[in-house]
């Protein structure tokens, strides 16, 4: 009763699962899949809210519903808190306001401008932002806010 030595068959050493019909067996391996599907999750959680414009200023609460999405990020104007006027995050003197958003219209294949005015701002202040740029030519503006407003009766008629 002594240890034998026995040789394998085949002679590349790879063992081959057989099937009931004695033919291979194939499997998808799925874990290489779901790692890389995994960290590309990742990355889009943390680049979705840079892709967002960074000026912080406090948006209006109203009971209005989102516009549908765009294929081109929109051109907005900001007017923050402390009254300076922004676009997207470049800050523009009030005299250049027109001809900087003229230049840069220009170049865009989308007219409409998306107008943030922070909670704080003086009606009067948006309303004769939004006359100068309806003087200047841009007459599809949105007005941004925040949804979760005040529906004052409107969602008891729906």
């Amino acid at each position: 009763m002594g240890a034998q030595l026995m040789k394998r068959q085949g002679g590349t050493g790879t063992r081959r699962r057989r099937g009931r019909s004695g033919g291979r067996m194939s499997e998808i391996n799925v874990t290489p899949f779901v790692d890389v599907m995994l960290v590309l999750l990742i990355i889009f959680m943390v680049a979705a809210p840079m892709l967002t414009v960074g000026v912080p200023i406090e948006l209006p609460r109203t009971a209005a519903g989102a516009l549908p999405a765009e294929q081109e990020e929109p051109l907005s104007l900001t007017l923050t808190a402390d009254g300076r006027i922004m676009i997207q995050e470049t800050p523009v003197a009030s005299d250049d306001l027109i001809p900087t958003l003229r230049a840069v219209a220009a170049e865009r294949a989308d007219d409409r401008l998306f107008l943030r005015a922070d909670g704080v701002i003086p009606y009067e202040r948006v309303m004769q932002v939004m006359g100068a740029l309806n003087a200047g030519g841009f007459r599809t503006i949105g007005l941004v806010t925040d949804t979760g407003g005040p529906g004052l009766g409107a969602e008891r008629e729906r």
